[in-house]
């Protein structure tokens, strides 16, 4: 393996044509993940998307795999392993076993908290971010900080996100997903969350300059629907 900045260089080189970045580090003393190849992860980086920079490339993969099931989860895996195998790493999915928890990855990585959304908030990308994969190590590789970040939530007073719901399905400790399924289903919803993305989501003031592209809103509002 090479050094600490060839592999952070060959991630980058392998996954940023995808618009994957790397988001985050995480060092672990003997309480790491276990690797594919044994023994337990010393280091795992976070891969994910800033705004819409996976869309290009997805949306044209997705455009000759039409009859693929969960298209966005097999693209991540499909563009990331190849990455992973490369530099000797182990690749891990939110969408695929051995379940990680990879929201406190995140949260830990990145020192970000849960909107009442459910996600987690950028104070600077807001709600328009995600995590598509994360790559093990067996050693400590790179310098980790500890970022203390605002938390935007703490300093927002509207909240527009808990009173644009057509249907009042997110509350301060809780999302209703039945009553918003049900209300994409709806001739409102469908003219709506469906057609522009969840208003709550949009309300949002944190970070609007990286609002997702419409047609990807619809491909993620759809898979909700």
């Amino acid at each position: 393996m090479g050094s600490d900045q060839d592999i952070i260089e060959d991630i980058r080189a392998g996954l940023s044509p995808h618009g994957i970045f790397l988001r985050g580090m995480i060092h672990f003393d003997d309480d790491g993940p276990e690797l594919a190849t044994g023994g337990t992860a010393r280091t795992v980086i976070l891969l994910g998307n800033i705004g819409g920079s996976i869309w290009p490339a997805f949306e044209a993969w997705f455009s000759t795999h039409l009859d693929v099931a969960d298209p966005l989860d097999t693209w991540s895996q499909e563009v990331i392993r190849p990455t992973a195998e490369e530099i000797g790493a182990t690749s891990w999915f939110p969408s695929e076993k051995p379940w990680q928890p990879f929201q406190q990855w995140a949260m830990r990585a990145e020192g970000l908290k849960p909107s009442p959304l459910g996600i987690l908030v950028h104070p600077e990308y807001g709600l328009w971010h995600g995590y598509r994969g994360a790559l093990g190590f067996g050693e400590k590789i790179g310098k980790v900080s500890q970022p203390q970040r605002i938390h935007p939530c703490d300093h927002c007073t509207a909240k527009p996100c808990l009173t644009y719901c057509p249907v009042d399905a997110i509350k301060p400790a809780s999302f209703d997903v039945a009553a918003c399924r049900l209300h994409l289903l709806s001739p409102a919803g469908r003219h709506g969350c469906l057609a522009s993305g969840c208003l709550a989501r949009n309300a949002c003031p944190v970070g609007a300059e990286y609002r997702y592209p419409d047609e990807q809103l619809r491909f993620h509002m759809a898979a909700l629907a």
